[in-house]
C-alpha cells in the first residue's frame, strides 16, 4: 500500500523529535488528542506505528472533545469505526464550558476551553502525557504570528509540562511538514472533515497564509524561524 511507502518518511522525523526531546518513555499513558482532522489522525497512526519499532512500551488513548456548541462538527460517526478498526482504547469527551461562558466563542476562548477539556480527560484517564498533532510549519506560522501581532519571538514547544509534571504536553510531529502529512492523509484515505469555523480568519491562518508566499523557500524560512525561537526559549 501506499501509506506504508510514505510512513517512513514521516517517522524518521517523528523518531528525530521523540529522541531529541524526550517525548516518549518506557510506561508511558499518553492522550491523544484527535480533532478528526488529517493531522491528529495522521498523530495517532503515526504513533501506532511508531509503538512496535521501539524497544520499550507505551499505551495509547484517542480524545475526541465533542465540541457541537461551539460550532464544531459532531465527528463522532466517522471516528467511532476508526477507533475500533485501528484498536485503540477511545473516549469522547464533551466540550467543558463554564455556566457564564458566552457563545459563540472566539479563537482564544474556544482554545482555551478545548485545551483545558483535553488535559482534564487526560487526567481523568490516568495519562501523563497528551499529544498533539502540531507539526512544522504549525510552528513556523505560530512564530511568526507571535513576531507580528504580538511583538514577540515564541514558538510551540516540543514539550511543555503541566501541573507539577503530572501531564507532560507533547509535540511529535513538530519536524513533519504539513505537505507530508497532507499526502500520508490522502494515501490513508481520511475523510475531509469540516474544521474550526474561524480557522480561515485566526491570526495563525494569516500567518500561514503568509509563509505560502514565499513557495518554495518556505522550507528554509520554516527553519530560520524554527532556530531563532528555539534560541529564545532555550529549548
Amino acid at each position: 500500500m501506499r501509506v506504508d511507502r510514505l510512513a517512513p518518511f514521516l517517522l524518521k522525523p517523528l523518531a528525530r523529535a521523540c529522541k531529541e526531546f524526550d517525548l516518549l518513555a518506557e510506561g508511558d499513558r499518553i492522550g491523544v488528542a484527535v480533532s478528526g482532522g488529517k493531522d491528529s489522525r495522521s498523530l495517532l497512526d503515526l504513533l501506532l506505528r511508531y509503538q512496535a519499532r521501539v524497544p520499550f512500551s507505551y499505551q495509547l488513548i484517542a480524545i475526541h472533545v465533542v465540541g457541537t456548541a461551539a460550532g464544531f462538527p459532531d465527528l463522532r460517526p466517522q471516528l467511532e469505526p476508526w477507533f475500533e478498526d485501528l484498536g485503540v482504547d477511545h473516549r469522547f469527551v464533551p466540550l467543558a464550558l463554564p455556566p457564564e461562558e458566552p457563545l459563540p466563542l472566539d479563537c482564544f476562548r474556544c482554545s482555551w476551553n478545548r485545551r483545558r477539556t483535553l488535559f482534564t480527560a487526560a487526567v481523568e484517564h490516568g495519562c501523563n502525557k497528551l499529544a498533539l498533532g502540531h507539526h512544522a510549519d504549525d510552528a513556523a506560522a505560530t512564530t511568526l504570528m507571535n513576531i507580528l501581532f504580538n511583538g514577540h519571538l515564541e514558538t510551540m514547544p516540543p514539550r511543555l509540562p503541566f501541573f507539577e509534571d503530572a501531564v507532560t504536553l507533547i509535540r511529535p510531529l513538530i519536524y513533519v511538514p504539513q505537505k507530508k502529512l497532507a499526502d500520508y492523509a490522502k494515501a490513508s484515505r481520511f475523510a475531509e472533515t469540516e474544521g474550526c469555523p474561524l480557522g480561515l480568519t485566526s491570526q495563525r491562518a494569516q500567518a500561514a497564509a503568509i509563509l505560502r508566499q514565499f513557495g518554495s523557500r518556505q522550507k528554509q524560512i520554516r527553519a530560520n524561524l524554527w532556530r531563532l525561537a528555539r534560541q529564545t526559549m532555550g529549548f
